[in-house]
């Protein structure tokens, strides 16, 4: 088989609800996650030695770091393959910046790598494999919008409305850890069931309603830590309303069009990324699996 080439998206949370604290020391979660369709892009380019190498890397990624190749090991060690691959990661996705672009890359490179490889493995078995690299690794495996529970691998799909969203990056990476761990982080949220908040008759939840009824427990933590966070966050509310994404670093903020969402980022700072984005209740993962 020759080389392929396959996107992965990334995703929002368009709310964070922390309901409990496990006995391992993880959180209990409730989240919606919808991807977007900014989407980093990687090649796979079989080898018959059976070696597993990155041929560009990101500067802000080291090997052992790698999701990629992380999951690309795990596959080989899991099904006992001798083939091998030369990965090659176009990065568009910001780093450390709430919009699960690791985790993504990871849950390609698993659906990829199944097909290039031929080892047969359905999605049940991928996304075990996946909750092994990390929590959002299964929701991008999967490839729909969803509901989630647990440390976010219980999914629901769920059917959103498709905003156009304004996503600023305040040019800082925010440590998952450290918000996790810091002590004002609200853990007791009351538990949410999506089936309520959702409209009769089979119809898409409005993403606006989500941003009214719930919100995102990380958010006043990241703020405080992160000042460059809480400026972005303070800026783009003034054009919309605004939310941020997992533990952050990004802000973003729903529209009907695409320009307003890009109105929304004008006089945007020198120092911030903007990027406009179409919400996606399917990965475009899905069309090559």
């Amino acid at each position: 088989m020759s080389n392929l080439t396959w996107p992965a998206p990334a995703k929002l949370n368009l709310f964070l609800h922390i309901v409990g604290r496990r006995e391992d020391g993880y959180h209990d979660l409730q989240t919606v996650f919808q991807f977007i369709d900014l989407e980093d892009r990687l090649t796979f380019t079989p080898r018959n030695d059976g070696a597993v190498r990155r041929v560009s890397a990101h500067p802000q990624v080291d090997a052992a770091g790698d999701l990629t190749l992380r999951a690309a090991q795990l596959l080989k060690s899991h099904t006992g393959t001798t083939a091998g691959v030369d990965i090659v990661l176009d990065k568009r996705i910001p780093v450390g910046g709430g919009l699960g672009g690791g985790s993504s890359d990871a849950a390609t490179t698993l659906l990829a790598l199944n097909r290039l490889w031929d080892l047969g493995l359905d999605g049940d078995a991928l996304a075990a494999l996946g909750l092994a690299l990390g929590a959002d690794v299964p929701v991008f495996v999967r490839g729909r919008a969803a509901f989630a529970e647990g440390v976010g691998e219980r999914l629901e799909p769920i059917e959103l409305d498709t905003p156009w969203y304004a996503i600023v990056h305040p040019g800082c990476s925010v440590s998952t850890a450290r918000v996790f761990s810091d002590p004002a982080l609200t853990r007791d949220s009351t538990p949410l069931r999506i089936r309520d908040l959702a409209p009769p008759g089979g119809e898409t939840l409005a993403a606006h309603t989500l941003l009214e009824v719930a919100r995102n427990d990380c958010e006043p933590v990241a703020r405080a830590l992160y000042p460059q966070v809480d400026a972005a966050f303070r800026w783009l509310a003034g054009r919309g309303a605004a939310r941020m994404t997992g533990t952050g670093a990004c802000i973003f903020a729903p529209f009907e069009t695409h320009d307003a969402a890009h109105d929304a980022l004008r006089a945007l700072p020198a120092e911030w990324q903007g990027f406009v984005a179409r919400g996606m209740n399917r990965s475009t993962v899905l069309s090559l699996v």
